[in-house]
């Protein structure tokens, strides 16, 4: 009987230990720069500036080997990351600017066709290797994940963009995060709107530029936006999908930060 209870006491301790390591919390330090300045999805970038936290979290980013976590859920949370605090960063050294537009050689539109924006710029350091944004973004979140979420995830410092998440996304808990952050976006009436009088739906610009990732029709897109709104607006698009119209809002580039 001692035997058989001492193995029980094993597997109990195991499994919690087990259980306890895929809670790990790898952006523990991330979570505590985004609490201390971010509230509402706004970014306090001026008190932002003065915290050495975020070059040590980015340090600490430029020095992990991504490909050495166990799952795909610590690797994509890292991703993630990674993208959000490299924006911060870029942000932050410049600051204070406008929009992060300010920091494109030859501005948004140009600096996009010449390939010159800060999203361009292998500026990123990570295991010792120089990326870009872009590269983060497209290369490798929507790439090799291939979850259309990210989307809701990963913010470019503006008003349009998803609303910042004040805590670092973790992989024992990204499904929730993710969910989280698509049900904020699409009912955040900034960012989109639903007209049920009219059966117009005023979408993000991000579903118009990344329209692949999201269904190859408007009706495949709408679909595909129900399952994260109220059950009366889902509803109705679901009974009468051939009424309902897709439109899109224009873009606010301003910065993310609190305006006094």
């Amino acid at each position: 009987m001692q035997i058989v209870k001492a193995l029980i006491l094993l597997l109990m301790l195991t499994f919690m230990g087990a259980n306890a390591q895929n809670k790990t919390e790898h952006h523990n330090l991330f979570t505590q720069i985004l609490q201390d300045y971010v509230k509402s999805g706004l970014v306090n970038y001026e008190k932002l500036k003065e915290d050495k936290r975020l070059d040590k979290y980015i340090k600490q980013l430029a020095e992990t080997n991504p490909d050495e976590f166990e799952n795909r859920e610590d690797k994509m949370a890292f991703w993630i990351n990674a993208y959000n605090a490299y924006t911060l960063k870029f942000i932050v050294d410049e600051y204070p600017v406008e929009s992060i537009n300010d920091l494109h050689w030859g501005g948004l539109y140009l600096g996009s066709a010449l390939g010159t924006t800060v999203w361009d710029d292998e500026k990123v350091v990570i295991n010792g290797r120089e990326i870009s944004l872009n590269d983060i973004e497209h290369n490798i979140l929507r790439k090799e994940f291939k979850d259309n979420r990210i989307h809701f995830a990963v913010v470019c410092a503006s008003l349009s963009c998803p609303p910042l998440r004040n805590e670092s996304f973790e992989g024992f808990k990204l499904e929730e995060q993710l969910f989280d952050q698509a049900v904020k976006f699409f009912n955040d009436k900034t960012r989109n709107r639903f007209d049920m009088k009219n059966r117009t739906a005023y979408l993000s610009k991000i579903l118009d530029w990344y329209d692949d990732d999201f269904g190859n029709s408007e009706q495949e897109i709408l679909l595909y936006v129900l399952q994260y709104l109220s059950k009366q607006v889902a509803d109705d698009i679901r009974k009468n999908i051939d009424e309902w119209k897709v439109a899109y809002l224009s873009y606010n580039w301003d910065l993310n930060n609190p305006k006094n």
